[in-house]
């Protein structure tokens, strides 16, 4: 049966799915299993041996997703913030300092989706706009414009949880609970904010509309003869 132009299931479908979280999270679990082993054996430098680990799981990944065909960026990006994050914590020799580049990521996350739907210019739009072929079309149509507002709310929320639980277990050191909450945080969390997208951004299209493929562009009014 083939996919419906406008559903929730072609929302999820531009805006990604399993993989990049996948991707995501791998390194961090490998960060976290071989710090363990190291601390629980004695190595020397255990942070080193987490953070390389890391580091060589996420480049190996990378060459799996560029062979696949996924977009250089998006992956290069994924494997910098890696290295960044095992490299901040080598130098600083806390464990906990890994996380430092996906905490500050989420804050600045928060504040551009906050700040655009400010200036009606919704990131979630915008992505979507992209995905679609559209450009900037969809700025055009009030209803459309309106929905993207809506439903980029829910993907600010999205970086505040994450914020609200990353930040306390950081400040405790707490680099378990951190991984873990890594992983809880990541799929599922984008999955529940693509549903809670997609009725939010229906809500504001009137009976009618032809959907997020279809931008409509207002009518403009003509001058009255007299």
């Amino acid at each position: 049966m083939a996919r419906r132009t406008d559903d929730p299931d072609s929302l999820r479908h531009l805006l990604g799915g399993r993989g990049g979280a996948v991707d995501a999270t791998v390194p961090v679990v490998v960060f976290v299993v071989v710090l363990t082993v190291a601390q629980a054996a004695g190595w020397t430098s255990p942070v080193g041996w987490g953070g390389g680990a890391a580091v060589l799981v996420a480049l190996v990944v990378a060459v799996f997703r560029l062979r696949q065909g996924r977009r250089p960026r998006s992956v290069l990006f994924g494997l910098l913030g890696v290295a960044v994050g095992a490299l901040i914590a080598l130098y600083t020799g806390r464990a906990v300092d890994f996380f430092l580049v996906q905490i500050a990521t989420n804050a600045a996350s928060a504040l551009a989706w906050a700040v655009s739907i400010v200036i009606r210019w919704p990131l979630l739009g915008l992505v979507v706009g992209t995905a679609l072929g559209q450009r900037t079309a969809w700025r055009r149509d009030p209803d459309l414009l309106r929905g993207y507002q809506r439903a980029s709310w829910v993907w600010v929320a999205q970086y505040v949880v994450r914020l609200a639980v990353f930040v306390p277990l950081f400040l405790a050191d707490q680099v378990v609970a951190l991984g873990v909450t890594r992983i809880v945080l990541t799929w599922p969390l984008v999955a529940v904010c693509v549903a809670a997208s997609w009725p939010l951004l229906r809500s504001a299209l009137p009976a009618g509309h032809p959907g997020i493929r279809h931008p409509v562009e207002p009518v403009p009014r003509t001058p009255r003869q007299g």
